[in-house]
């Protein structure tokens, strides 16, 4: 079958199953804006710190990078009598090994990204962030793409079950990737495999520069989404767009969020954006967070 009748049908039945939860059948509870951020965007001088800081500043959710199989003991002892968990594992391509076309490379990818989600399980993460690949990491067409990962993330999907985690797909911008760039595409593979242990996430920032809307994409993919990355529109914290690009405004959350309180998300809302130039992180991060939290009440107050 083609990929674009493929995603043409995948995506008349997500719809479906969108409409379906709208109208039939209400989400248990309402969405909740659980505020976190990657690891390296937190001001301090050691985890320990940056958690402080988090959570003084109202957030729960702490993004790692990578596997940090080594830092285990040290995230555990950061986190321990605070309201901070761990969020995602920002885990990446692993240089596209898991889709290659040589045996010995994906062998090591899907060994890689195995390891990523025993970690995962380990500090209770919601999951591993996975991008199938970037630009140049794979020569492979679109529908070439999807075949493999058919045929290698149900085996993924269960070990990350077996770990207590899951594997998140996430959709990149044209200027990343020429595979997987908008919700509706990772939702089309979560839908065909079926499997709880393959899931997806959404990232603002690539979203306003491929979706049509924010609300349309999370409505899409509210089944299978767990995670979603917080940035403004030219990429750094909520609320700073305005210092960089003066005559224009705010990228807004309105919308987007709207659609997460809908479909009742719980999962994290996680800062993964860089800091407009002179200004303080210490002061900076909690000003977003403030505006954020204005952005959900202008998303949830009644019509």
């Amino acid at each position: 079958m083609q990929r674009r009748r493929f995603l043409q049908h995948s995506l008349t039945a997500v719809g479906a199953v969108a409409l379906n939860a709208q109208t039939h059948a209400a989400p248990a509870k309402p969405g909740v804006l659980k505020l976190g951020s990657q690891e390296g965007r937190l001001p301090g001088g050691s985890l320990k710190e940056k958690v402080a800081n988090l959570e003084k500043w109202g957030g729960c959710g702490l993004e790692l990078g990578g596997d940090p199989s080594g830092r285990i003991a040290e995230v555990k002892e950061a986190i321990q009598g605070t309201g901070v968990k761990v969020s995602a594992l920002c885990w990446g391509s692993c240089n596209g090994d898991l889709v290659s076309m040589d045996p010995a490379k994906r062998k090591a990818g899907i060994e890689a990204i195995r390891k990523a989600l025993d970690t995962a399980g380990a500090l209770e993460s919601t999951g591993v962030i996975f991008v199938p690949c970037f630009h140049k990491q794979s020569e492979l067409s679109p529908a070439e793409l999807d075949k493999i990962l058919w045929e290698i993330l149900p085996a993924i999907g269960d070990h990350a079950k077996k770990a207590g985690s899951r594997v998140l797909l996430e959709p990149l911008n044209k200027g990343e990737t020429f595979y997987l760039n908008r919700l509706d595409q990772a939702a089309a593979i979560c839908r065909k495999l079926n499997h709880p242990g393959i899931c997806l996430m959404g990232d603002f920032y690539h979203m306003g520069l491929e979706e049509k809307t924010d609300a349309a994409a999370f409505t899409a993919a509210a089944p299978w989404l767990h995670h979603v990355h917080l940035a403004s529109r030219v990429r750094n914290l909520p609320g700073q767009d305005k210092l960089q690009q003066p005559d224009k405004p705010e990228r807004s959350f309105v919308d987007g969020f709207r659609a997460l309180h809908q479909i009742g998300y719980q999962d994290y809302c996680s800062l993964e954006c860089g800091c407009a130039k002179d200004t303080d992180p210490m002061l900076a991060v909690p000003a977003a967070f403030e505006y954020l939290r204005g952005q959900w009440a202008e998303a949830i107050k009644p019509a």
